[in-house]
């Protein structure tokens, strides 16, 4: 049991950012840095009281300090700026486990099993542009996406065994992804950055391409570049833009760009880099219209917005599925939802 606290306890400060010292000064010296560093070592466990005052500052409930966490993550790539602390990256790591490990238990609970299989495992070491091409074909087969555009990005991977997560995280990061338990993937995005729906869509379907494809052997800057690219191939396949855009353009009208991006759910400038690497578009044209969003303001608040909604509702599903199973009190429903039951009965509708 002092184990599970102290490990817990460290979980929750570092979910926090705060130092022992800054935990110690919020405590107002209800307790010593000393104290404190004897919980996180496992050598004593405070009373009641005491885990009341740590619940209040680190603004946990008093379950997170003795439940176990189930929740091991691989190896974690960041798509982020290089000036992210460390303290601020392990924090982001603690959000993405605690809000995994409530998920997993819910599955649990309801006796789901959660099996990915990587669809393009297949495939080895990617090399150029056509491989990629060739593999975001390969997961629309796979995954039964026709042409047709993709509805609801977030929905489509936790369809398929790939957990979404939202983290906030500043404007330092982007997005991360993982493996969990060495059993399946994990993509978390940075709302407070990452906050338009195409700039969701497009962010996930990026982290997805560093998760499915063999990318180790090459430098970061060419796999985010095949990773954009992945992206882009995943919301408008090549015979869809052909399609759409036609074979050769030499130049497009912003309003047509405009209503691409309500019809795919793909970024205007996107859509440009992505005719680009078609041979849809020449560099140069590409270069002129590039500066042209950059002096209009619109390089990062287009003039057309997508509309379309990026968020998987099956975490409240399964919830409410367990409440109404009776395979979960409405306090333990309270608790996987991180709220107080004060909190959970206000803000849903329960109906016996």
């Amino acid at each position: 049991m002092n184990q599970l606290f102290a490990d817990r306890f460290r979980s929750a400060r570092a979910l926090s950012g705060m130092s022992l010292q800054d935990l110690a000064n919020k405590l107002g010296n209800k307790v010593s840095r000393q104290a404190l560093h004897k919980y996180e070592k496992g050598e004593v466990i405070p009373d009641s009281q005491m885990i009341g005052h740590l619940c209040q500052a680190l603004n946990v409930r008093p379950d997170f300090f003795f439940r176990e966490l189930k929740v091991e993550l691989g190896e974690i790539e960041f798509r982020k700026l290089k000036n992210l602390p460390a303290k601020e990256e392990n924090r982001i790591i603690e959000e993405v486990k605690d809000k995994l490990s409530r998920y997993l238990e819910l599955e649990e609970i309801l006796s789901i099993q959660t099996q990915f299989v990587n669809p393009l495992k297949h495939l080895g070491d990617i090399h150029s542009f056509e491989e990629i091409e060739v593999a975001a074909a390969a997961l629309r087969v796979a995954w039964n996406l026709g042409k047709d555009p993709i509805f609801n990005a977030v929905e489509l991977l936790e369809d398929n065994h790939i957990k979404v997560v939202e983290v906030s995280g500043g404007d330092s990061f982007d997005g991360m992804q993982t493996w969990v338990n060495g059993k399946f993937p994990v993509i978390a995005i940075n709302i407070d950055k990452v906050k338009s729906s195409d700039r969701i869509r497009f962010t996930i379907l990026h982290e997805l391409c560093h998760l499915l494809l063999r990318l180790k052997h090459l430098s970061e800057k060419q796999k985010e570049k095949f990773c954009h690219q992945f992206a882009a191939a995943m919301l408008l396949p090549a015979e869809t833009a052909v399609q759409e855009l036609g074979a050769k353009r030499n130049k497009v009208m912003i309003q047509e760009l405009g209503a691409l991006k309500k019809q795919y759910g793909i970024s205007i400038q996107a859509i440009v880099m992505r005719a680009k690497d078609l041979g849809i578009l020449s560099e140069s044209y590409c270069k002129q219209f590039f500066f042209m969003m950059n002096q209009m303001g619109w390089k990062v608040n287009e003039p057309v917005e997508y509309e379309g909604v990026e968020k998987s509702n099956r975490f409240e599903q399964l919830l409410f599925r367990a409440l109404g199973e009776e395979l979960i009190s409405m306090s333990k429903a309270a608790a996987l939802n991180n709220q107080t039951l004060a909190e959970f009965r206000e803000k849903s509708l329960v109906i016996a």
